[in-house]
């Protein structure tokens, strides 16, 4: 893990010069070291990493999870103050050379023009608080959408979606911030409060916007990402259908959870070759 680099350094500098001139100017100078200076790369990714992350971009736009809109991301392999994601593109398009790396302060490596999510901040929050994930998708997911703003939750009524027996918590960005919004994370703090609402579960809803899904890998996120929508779905089914919707017991799920979630390579790998045919 970084500890002390050259970025730390300035930013000691710059305060101390900042301290001499006067509080506004230290603090002006931490800004303009942080814009000024990128951070370190952690260096260079096995490429199949890179073509997983490109997949998982278009298998989620192929399944319908993600459109026009959306983000995945995956911790660097060689540190866990990393993470990859795409320049702020469109899921279905991305490529290899889209992919830029981040430190976990959302500031891009080497941008080199390139434009980045507004709401990057959801994935360098996340994983700054959870060690356990290693990828992470935001999504605009249509069938969830209702969960989120009814009061209604949403809850596994199949194998499939085991993994939802925890709970699925509701971010609420009006509270979050204490006013109104443009409904976007788009700062380390909405991002911080998002990360502390999904807490230790694998799913998040957003109010009005869509959801945060996380992963101990990509095969696992995107898996995950694609049954939380199914579920939505076949919930809101079940609940027009007039009569009582006999959901998981915890034990069930725990057991359900167990066996499914080791054969997530299985749609991972046919998923994967669809999506990168096209």
């Amino acid at each position: 893990m970084e500890l002390f680099t050259r970025r730390h350094v300035l930013l000691g500098v710059s305060w101390v010069l900042g301290v001499l001139a006067g509080a506004g100017g230290a603090l002006a100078g931490v800004r303009d070291v942080l814009a000024q200076t990128p951070p370190a790369t952690a260096g260079p990714v096995d490429p199949k990493l890179i073509e997983d992350l490109v997949a998982a971009n278009r298998i989620l736009a192929d399944q319908g999870v993600v459109d026009g809109y959306g983000h995945v991301s995956v911790r660097h392999e060689k540190s866990p103050d990393r993470y990859l994601m795409s320049r702020s593109i469109a899921p279905e398009l991305v490529t290899a050379a889209d992919i830029m790396e981040y430190d976990l302060d959302s500031v891009p490596v080497d941008a080199r023009g390139r434009t980045s999510y507004l709401e990057r901040f959801i994935h360098g929050e996340i994983y700054r608080v959870r060690p356990d994930v290693r990828a992470i998708v935001h999504n605009h997911s249509p069938s969830v959408i209702p969960f989120g703003v009814t009061g209604v939750p949403l809850r596994p009524l199949y194998h499939m979606s085991a993994f939802l027996s925890a709970g699925v918590p509701v971010f609420d960005i009006r509270q979050a911030s204490g006013g109104m919004t443009d409904m976007l994370v788009r700062t380390a703090a909405l991002g911080q409060a998002l990360a502390s609402t999904l807490g230790t579960r694998p799913v998040a809803l957003m109010r009005g916007h869509g959801a945060v899904v996380v992963g101990a890998s990509l095969p696992l996120v995107v898996f995950r990402s694609v049954y939380t929508e199914v579920n939505a779905r076949l919930q809101s089914q079940a609940m027009a259908l007039g009569g009582q919707v006999t959901y998981l017991d915890p034990e069930e799920a725990r057991l359900a959870e167990a066996s499914v979630s080791g054969t997530a390579p299985r749609p991972w790998e046919l998923w994967k070759k669809k999506a990168l045919a096209r």
